[in-house]
């Protein structure tokens, strides 16, 4: 008998915790937000599930220009290019989608898919018409909320947008992959990266995966860079201190023009994160 009275307790305390938090009536996100945060304390969201809930939330606020591949790491396709100039360079970003141009990264042709390289790998080079491979390329402002390019690339079924910025120009491009990582984290193979021994990983030419254990040491080595040890001995422990709390995901500090995004963290600490390192024009004049 005395068996049953603490899981009913239990049982009820949990429905009672549940009740209230979807009683309350947030007013604005932030409300929201602190909401979430409280039923993740109290374990009735993951916190899996909360990161989830919160980037949700907070790609209504971030702009196309924030998360954008930029002009100068584009990789595309000239138009007048022969198959053989261009083929290796595609297979060595692994992308799934390339602009195609003409004179200039301004003059925007249409969008290559990978997969339409295929005849020209099966069957040689004279089968090939770039030009009828093309798809309609989606031009887009800098200023797009990311909430509404979403809406769009599902209704529209596409999966790259070109940026252009106020005066026309090429600026950068972004993918429906770019979105979704603000949304969940990630997505190309981070967990892999975290189970192995190396603390950094390069994505191109200016974006790494970094952990947060990454002893400044190691960091300063690699990137030839001069970030204090004196105080903190992992890269985790200097972004701590910049932050001045706990950071979530998609938080980011910059320290000595080097950015950091969170991607992963917890209740404890900071695990995984993004950076982006400065122009080597930067590196050198700081």
């Amino acid at each position: 008998m005395n068996d049953e009275v603490p899981n009913s307790h239990n049982e009820r305390s949990w429905i009672e915790r549940l009740t209230r938090v979807f009683s309350l009536s947030p007013k604005n996100s932030d409300e929201l937000r602190e909401i979430l945060r409280e039923a993740n304390e109290n374990d009735l969201v993951d916190n899996e599930v909360l990161g989830i809930m919160e980037g949700a939330l907070g790609v209504g606020d971030i702009q196309v220009r924030d998360i954008m591949v930029p002009r100068p790491q584009m990789v595309v396709v000239k138009e007048d290019e022969q198959p053989e100039q261009f083929l290796q360079s595609v297979i060595d970003s692994g992308h799934s989608r390339f602009p195609v141009i003409g004179e200039s990264v301004d003059d925007i042709k249409g969008i290559l898919l990978a997969k339409s390289l295929l005849p020209l790998i099966a069957n040689g080079a004279d089968t090939f018409d770039l030009s009828a491979a093309l798809h309609p390329a989606n031009i887009i402002p800098e200023t797009k909320r990311l909430n509404d390019l979403l809406r769009e690339f599902r209704e529209n079924r596409n999966h790259m947008a070109i940026v252009v910025d106020e005066y026309g120009g090429v600026s950068g491009l972004v993918t429906i992959e770019d979105i979704l990582e603000e949304i969940v984290g990630e997505i190309e193979d981070e967990t892999d990266f975290e189970g192995n021994d190396n603390f950094i990983r390069k994505l191109n030419q200016r974006d790494y995966l970094i952990k947060a254990l990454t002893p400044i040491e190691d960091f300063n080595g690699f990137f030839d860079a001069s970030l204090n040890d004196e105080e903190y001995d992992t890269i985790g422990g200097l972004l701590m201190r910049e932050f001045g709390h706990l950071p979530r995901r998609n938080e980011i500090a910059t320290i000595s023009d080097y950015r950091f995004r969170v991607l992963n963290a917890d209740s404890r600490q900071i695990h995984l994160l993004r950076m982006t390192a400065p122009e080597p024009a930067e590196i050198e004049s700081a």
